[in-house]
């Protein structure tokens, strides 16, 4: 976000992140509430404690963190909630739908979820299946959009093949192809009880048809314009605003959804199969392209700059024509 100009800031919603990863950190939960307090005084344990540390937030203490949002708001800042790790939050307990809710009836806010699940899950067809149905629960109880990543892509290659195609997992369809790979996982007399229940739930989530994945590795530059020109759309933050200052290559870019230049390319191709020769290339490409805007930006200045000594001779030349004096 820095680097296309957009202003942003974070917000802590982690009352047991006591050491942040991110230099900067707009407004802190654990200025209200923190987890070891709430452990001690209650005598609960971390995620007894998570849950009523978001309960006690949003029952006594909503209202001025709502303000100092507010504020941030009022600076047209681009927000970033970094929520709490614990499932529960999002399947089935309610602090956090609360004040999300409460978010966008006191600010009109238009906000979006980003659920990351670790691409190892892709490697084991019922942890898939689970995965798939806890994005599927956070998607109906937050009832907001909802954009799915599948992150760290760029490790699922050392991890093992996968018997399907990427973008199999991505579009999460015919679920009922994983059946056999469901009982070789589990060939056991109760294990073929546990296959039956994983196809039912497998069979839950495609009546829903609400599931689907984007890909993200963090450190490729295509890949994190995608997520956010999806993230974008989801919120609505691309309509009718734009980036100003900063990199111009990955502010047009953004805007854009990709860089110039890139060609649609197959995720599988991209992350399974080619996936080495794509980053040298892709490495390549952007740095030729980063020298390519240097030149043309310092050529254009150049051009401005005789702009603007032609302007001023033709100034003086009609000055001195008026007879007027220099001052």
């Amino acid at each position: 976000m820095s680097a296309i100009g957009r202003k942003s800031c974070i917000i802590n919603l982690d009352p047991a992140n006591d050491a942040l990863p991110y230099p900067d950190c707009s407004l802190d939960i654990r200025d209200f509430v923190t987890l070891e307090e709430i452990m001690e005084e209650l005598n609960l344990g971390p995620n007894g404690g998570m849950m009523y540390a978001l309960e006690s937030l949003d029952e006594s203490g909503i209202d001025a963190f709502i303000s100092k949002i507010n504020k941030l708001v009022e600076e047209r800042n681009y927000l970033i909630f970094d929520c709490p790790g614990q499932v529960e939050l999002f399947t089935h307990h309610n602090s956090l739908y609360k004040i999300f809710k409460k978010l966008v009836k006191s600010k009109d806010l238009r906000l979006c979820v980003v659920s990351l699940v670790d691409s190892i899950y892709l490697t084991s067809p019922s942890q898939y299946i689970s995965i798939l149905l806890l994005s599927l629960r956070s998607m109906l109880q937050l009832d907001l959009p909802h954009v799915n990543v599948i992150s760290k892509i760029d490790m699922l290659k050392r991890y093992g093949e996968l018997p399907f195609r990427l973008d199999y997992y991505t579009e999460v369809q015919d679920l009922k192809y994983l059946t056999p790979y469901l009982e070789k996982e589990s060939n056991s007399v109760l294990g073929k009880n546990f296959v039956k229940l994983t196809e039912m739930i497998g069979e839950l989530v495609e009546d829903f048809n609400l599931v689907a994945f984007e890909v993200l590795a963090v450190e490729n530059k295509q890949s994190m314009i995608n997520l956010l020109s999806v993230i974008d759309k989801a919120n609505g933050y691309s309509i009718g605003t734009s980036e100003v200052g900063a990199d111009s290559i990955w502010s047009e870019a953004v805007r854009q959804g990709t860089l110039p230049g890139y060609k649609e390319i197959d995720i599988h191709e991209r992350w399974i199969e080619h996936k080495f020769e794509y980053d040298e290339q892709e490495k390549k490409e952007e740095q030729e392209m980063t020298n390519q805007y240097a030149q043309d930006s310092s050529q254009q200045e150049l051009t401005e700059d005789e702009e603007l000594e032609l302007a001023i001779k033709d100034w003086e030349s009609k000055r001195q024509g008026t007879g007027e004096t220099q001052n």
